[in-house]
């Protein structure tokens, strides 16, 4: 089933696009190199299906989570620059206008699951809930709204990332961990702290 992904108004950068190759990105004096130890989480056939859809899912959203963190900060930066509020207003409806009318399309084709994933990827990226982001940048009554109909689609706006405690979302930070370490995507830091070393030793005992 596909929904519209309708509360992610800032969800992409203003003149950016998604991340569409491999690129190398290393400090300029130190290389920093992580080997991942193995860990038995899939005792079937259908489990480690399951974990290939999920890393699709991760592969597939994970660029939006990221430039829904760069575009937060632009339009904050932005916005702490105008000095009245009907500039900040008509500046968050011209780039509201643009963002929609540029990129609902790709929006409008993730599917319920691929959702599920985005909604905590965003609150790993910004360390916020998305319904906290809507209520920060648009309403209380639109969050409100927002979650109420999320809801109906099963989705839940806050959600938040917690692999500490969620085997789906400890996943979700090991594929990402291994698809960086490959540089099939390119690594944005997360709002928080996450030790994987530490999740993986949690997970072993589990």
């Amino acid at each position: 089933m596909r929904i519209y992904i309708f509360f992610f108004v800032f969800s992409l950068p203003l003149f950016a696009q998604q991340d569409s190759i491999p690129q190398v990105v290393e400090d300029t004096t130190k290389v920093y190199v992580m080997y991942l130890d193995e860990v038995d989480l899939f005792g079937d056939s259908d489990a480690m299906l399951e974990y290939k859809r999920l890393k699709r899912r991760v592969y597939k959203v994970y660029g939006f989570a990221k430039l829904t963190a760069a575009n937060l900060d632009k339009i904050d930066k932005t916005m702490a620059a105008l000095k009245s509020n009907k500039d900040k207003r008509k500046y968050f409806k011209i780039a509201e206008k643009y963002m929609t009318d540029h990129f609902e399309p790709r929006l409008k084709k993730l599917s319920y699951n691929d959702a599920m994933v985005l909604i905590k990827l965003i609150h790993r990226q910004t360390g916020t809930t998305t319904y906290e982001l809507i209520k920060d940048y648009k309403s209380g009554f639109k969050a409100v709204i927002s979650n109420t109909t999320a809801r109906v689609f099963g989705l839940n706006l806050k959600k938040e990332f917690k692999p500490i405690s969620v085997k789906e979302d400890f996943l979700i930070e090991k594929i990402l961990q291994e698809a960086f370490l490959d540089r099939r995507l390119i690594e944005q830091k997360p709002a928080f702290e996450i030790d994987f070393p530490a999740l993986e030793d949690k997970w072993k005992l589990n």
